[in-house]
């Protein structure tokens, strides 16, 4: 199994703080946003991740993570994405890197209370497919949408005026290597760029989507500058609570 962190993108909700870096180089409470996620793949288990960014803070990243080794990692690889390209894009440049393995995608700005591992766990069960995690949000117009049949998705909707279910797709995926074949003959959307939505749905036309709901809190750390300090927030009851 493989890990993907995608910490690439503009940050333009963000400014002016990310006018001179990365929004995944901010802080949320004691260390770097981009800490976050790679301390989470690592803890379920995955010891080979590539990061993927982009712009002129790329540099930054290699000097703040080094190899991984400092997270237990057995090694950390760097892509560069060129462009504004979306996040099926950024998946598709780490081909070569994760060959025929299983992989587990997670957005450098999602921060979650549960550990992935079970949900890693539940993908490895899996005889092939896609896995998704969701959570119940008190305004789910705002995200993409799952409506689900047990643990299958039947349908995505994005932003929809009127959701089908309470439950926000958030920013982990996980995906077998069909997901590559999919990418290659994805089309972009009319913002120009090839949609994650678009992948999903591919596994969702073979009936090979499935879904878990987050029971903890989960933080879109790069959203809003609201949504960095409740994130900050989050992270800091969390870390009481270790100490306690």
């Amino acid at each position: 199994m493989k890990g993907v962190v995608l910490a690439g993108g503009l940050g333009t909700r963000l400014r002016p703080l990310t006018s001179i870096t990365n929004k995944h180089l901010l802080p949320v409470y004691d260390r770097p946003m981009i800490f976050y996620p790679i301390q989470q793949l690592a803890a379920a288990g995955i010891e080979d991740v590539m990061l993927v960014t982009g712009g002129n803070s790329a540099g930054d990243f290699l000097r703040l993570l080094g190899d991984g080794s400092s997270f237990g990692l057995n090694s950390l690889n760097y892509a560069y994405q060129e462009r504004e390209g979306g996040i099926a894009e950024a998946i598709g440049l780490t081909r070569a890197f994760v060959g025929s393995d299983r992989f587990v995608v997670i957005l450098g700005d999602n921060i979650l209370e549960d550990p992935l591992g079970p949900f890693v766990e539940a993908f490895r069960a899996q005889e092939s497919g896609a896995r998704i995690l969701l959570k119940e949000v008190d305004n789910p117009s705002d995200y993409g949408v799952a409506e689900l049949n047990g643990d299958m998705v039947v349908s995505i909707v994005e932003k929809p005026e009127h959701p089908a279910s309470p439950y926000a797709v958030i920013g982990v995926y996980m995906y077998d290597s069909y997901a590559f074949d999919v990418i290659r003959g994805l089309e972009p959307s009319a913002r120009g760029e090839l949609e994650v939505t678009d992948l999903n749905n591919a596994y969702l036309q073979r009936g090979e989507l499935q879904a878990d709901i987050l029971s903890g809190w989960w933080a879109d750390s790069g959203c809003s500058i609201d949504g960095l300090l409740e994130a900050g927030i989050r992270a800091r009851q969390i870390s009481r609570e270790i100490r306690v």
